[in-house]
């Protein structure tokens, strides 16, 4: 039986292609066309394929401005038929497609500079759709004059339609950069963009400063572009040297939270009223997150609220009373907080708000889009700008070659004319007896072809001696104006100047104010409120906590499940905070107030934290944020950190302790407060235990604070086949744990004496001690 050979990776010998590669070439074309076809807007004019159809169809049928200043407005027609002429013309897609991208291009609070004047319902920014396009009517916006302008002066390439039927434009002959006015968001095959919106005046100002200076130093260019500037507002609160370094790398994020203020009310009263919102939040959103934080539901595969959503409901409900929304067309916004008692501190209502809602949120910044030469990038806000100035300047040099060109013919055609004003018998008297005037007109007077066609077609009121007088005064203007465009066209200088006085034109035309406040501020965090008292965190061998009020408890006292048993108790606060430390070197932290009480078993801690698979938590530690621990590795290495370097937000914790392969981490010592809080004089040495009974002692002032953690420094010089049971910081006596013969637990108290005999530097082997049993931990004892 002949086996069939398997089909090979590269071409056919027979021409043809094969699976594999038709997919992956049949994708790439997709993919391309995705990018730069439907998502990602040009940094030429800043508009994606569909968004500048549109508009350029909308010019097409007249509904933009037009009379000698371009004040005059079209009357605004059907969207429909918007949409209706794009799709028929220029855009094969869905109607539906077309017909939102018309929208938003007239939501005024999704654009900083809307393109389309629209009449009707056009959604809002809670969230509520337009209206059918059968019942709302558009027409172009005054500042889309800075897009069209220009389109038939040669400006722009044109090039076919989907069918060939007609021409549309590759890009729009923007006279400033409106990737940056308006912005753009949009997810392509592998690319996405996100680019917020900026003030008008200032991108103008950065504009002329470039074009002026083209090495302009960056800080003088974010002086004068400082920061987006939001349709609705806000402030945004990242410091300077944020939105530096997203602008010079073209990616990041900025803190943007909302705007408000304070109204007095009778008898003392008040209460606090939000008028702007960040980008991208809606009213109905934070509503919605009040109601969440006021009223939680219980979470899938739970129970019961949590203690979290109980103590953050608690908090949220003791600063708020009530809210509602007033947004009404004189006021787009317009959110109102109640506080619960006008003795409530205001900036404790702002906090609160700020920290559990999107009043706080972040935006982010992806300058990705079609560069100057058709590939997609990523770009610095400095290349943004000195593609659009390229760009910018080959269009002057287009239209400037395309109006010389008419200026020249009409010149050529004047000069013609005024030779037969001075001759005007003559040339009449050619014309009526010659059989071919054309020919003889061109051999007595020498004019070209097109001067002597225009004369053989002029009317006979045109060669009154009034008309020699206009003629020669519109040579005379075409003249001066030919020496203007010769002048652009040679000097790049002249081209800049022009260039400049146009951007300051149109940016005094359509500049407006600064709608978002740049001030930095730092990030809302609302603490919730803990009533500070003693409690005693009680932990089992298999990982349940529980914490039981007071101190001085008995350790007896405390029952555990079948098959556990203590762990060890901490006394500390309720403000303090739990520590646990994986096998992977990772830490975890947990309130000490969200701990279960401890009237059962307790909880697992693995339900309060997020581990790894694979991971186990092997030691805790309860105490103050200003508790120093010595933290160790069985590898021999070890340094000094704080509780409070070691919290995380996260309930995946934080990679704190690098371990090398197969090691661990050993269990925590304290190192200048007991785990009460009550201050003692801080730990003067540190003893380590190796596994094979050696002990070395050296002075704590050896090793260093982490605070980021670490591998940290060598503590004792191991054997190949030891490892370290443990290191504790001391100041008079340490206690060794271990199993002795039998598989029996021992312990042993080293007092000063004997430390001091096993003293050397640190990072040496030590002394062997004659103990009898391997040790497995060690302990300091006060």
């Amino acid at each position: 039986m002949t086996e069939t050979p398997e089909l090979p990776l590269s071409e056919p010998d027979d021409g043809g292609m094969n699976l594999a590669n038709y997919a992956q070439r049949a994708y790439l074309e997709y993919a391309l066309s995705v990018v730069k076809g439907r998502a990602l807007p040009d940094v030429c004019d800043g508009q994606k394929p569909v968004q500048r159809r549109i508009l350029y169809s909308m010019d097409r049928m007249g509904l933009g401005f037009s009379g000698p200043n371009r004040n005059t407005a079209a009357r605004p027609v059907k969207s429909a038929r918007v949409v209706g002429d794009v799709l028929g013309r220029f855009h094969p897609h869905g109607d539906q497609a077309a017909y939102d991208a018309l929208v938003r291009m007239a939501q005024d609070f999704a654009q900083r500079y809307p393109l389309i004047d629209g009449q009707g319902n056009f959604g809002s920014r809670d969230g509520d759709g337009a209206a059918a396009m059968r019942y709302t009517e558009a027409r172009l916006a005054k500042i889309t004059t800075l897009l069209l302008d220009e389109i038939d002066e040669g400006t722009v390439d044109f090039v076919p339609n989907y069918d060939g039927s007609t021409v549309e434009p590759k890009q729009l002959p923007a006279r400033l950069p409106f990737n940056l006015l308006n912005g753009a968001s949009g997810i392509a095959v592998g690319l996405a963009t996100e680019i917020p919106s900026h003030n008008l005046r200032e991108v103008a100002d950065a504009c002329v400063a470039l074009v002026k200076n083209p090495k302009l130093a960056d800080d003088e260019l974010f002086a004068l572009l400082p920061g987006p500037d939001y349709p609705g507002g806000g402030q945004i609160i990242s410091p300077a040297g944020d939105i530096a370094d997203a602008y010079r790398t073209g990616r990041g994020s900025l803190k943007v939270r909302a705007r408000w203020k304070i109204e007095e009310l009778a008898r003392g009263q008040w209460q606090l009223v939000v008028t702007e919102l960040p980008p991208g939040v809606s009213t109905q959103r934070v509503l919605e997150e009040i109601e969440e934080l006021t009223n939680p539901k219980v979470k899938a595969g739970k129970k019961a609220l949590t203690q979290e959503q109980t103590q953050l409901k608690a908090s949220v409900l003791m600063v708020l009373d009530g809210v509602r929304d007033e947004s009404s067309k004189d006021a787009p916004v317009r959110l109102l907080f109640e506080p619960k008692s006008s003795r409530i501190e205001q900036q404790e209502l702002i906090t609160t708000l700020l920290a559990h809602t999107s009043l706080e949120t972040s935006a982010p910044i992806n300058l990705t889009m079609v560069g100057l030469d058709g590939r997609p990038t990523q770009k610095s806000l400095r290349q943004m700008l000195a593609e659009w100035i390229e760009f910018r300047q080959g269009t002057i040099t287009r239209r400037s070659q395309h109006r010389l060109n008419k200026v020249l013919d009409r010149i050529h055609i004047l000069e013609g004319r005024q030779l037969v004003l001075l001759n005007i018998d003559e040339v009449i008297h050619i014309i009526r007896n010659s059989d071919e005037p054309k020919a003889a007109l061109i051999e007595r007077f020498r004019l070209s072809d097109r001067q002597a066609e225009d004369i053989l077609e002029i009317r006979l009121r045109q060669l009154a001696r009034l008309e020699a007088i206009k003629i020669e005064q519109e040579l005379k203007e075409l003249r001066e104006e030919q020496g203007k465009l010769e002048d652009i066209l040679a000097n790049p200088g002249s081209l800049k100047r022009l260039m400049v006085k146009e951007i300051e034109a149109d940016a005094k035309t359509f500049a407006d104010p600064r709608r978002t406040l740049i001030q930095a501020e730092k990030k809302a965090v609302a603490e919730i409120k803990v009533v500070d008292e003693p409690v005693t965190v009680v932990i089992s061998s298999k990982g349940w906590v529980r914490a039981r009020t007071g101190h001085g408890h008995e350790a007896g006292s405390f029952a555990f499940k079948a098959g556990d048993g203590l762990y060890g108790t901490f006394e500390c606060r309720t403000v303090d905070t739990l520590i646990t430390f994986g096998s992977n070197g990772r830490v975890y932290s947990v309130p000490v107030a969200s701990l279960p009480g401890a009237r059962g078993d307790g909880q697992p801690i693995t339900t309060l934290i997020d581990l790894e698979s694979g991971t186990q938590p092997l030691h805790y530690f309860a105490g103050p944020a200003n508790a120093a621990l010595l933290l160790s590795s069985s590898g021999g290495y070890g340094f000094l950190a704080t509780v409070e370097n070691m919290v995380s937000r996260q309930r995946g914790g934080k990679t704190f302790l690098n371990l090398g392969e197969g090691e661990t981490p050993c269990a925590p010592s304290h190192a200048a407060f007991t785990s009460s809080g009550q201050p003692l004089a801080p730990a003067t040495h540190v003893c380590c235990a190796s596994t094979g009974g050696r002990i070395l002692t050296f002075e704590i002032s050896e090793l260093k604070m982490m605070e980021k953690g670490g591998r940290g420094l060598m503590l004792i010089d191991l054997e190949p086949k030891d490892a370290l049971a443990g290191a504790a910081a001391y100041t008079r006596s340490v206690k060794i744990e271990g199993i002795g013969r039998g598989g029996k637990e021992r312990e042993e108290t080293l007092e000063i004496r004997s430390l001091n005999n096993a003293r050397a530097a640190r990072a040496r082997k030590g002394k062997a001690a004659d103990l009898g049993f391997k040790p497995n931990r060690i302990t300091r004892v006060e």
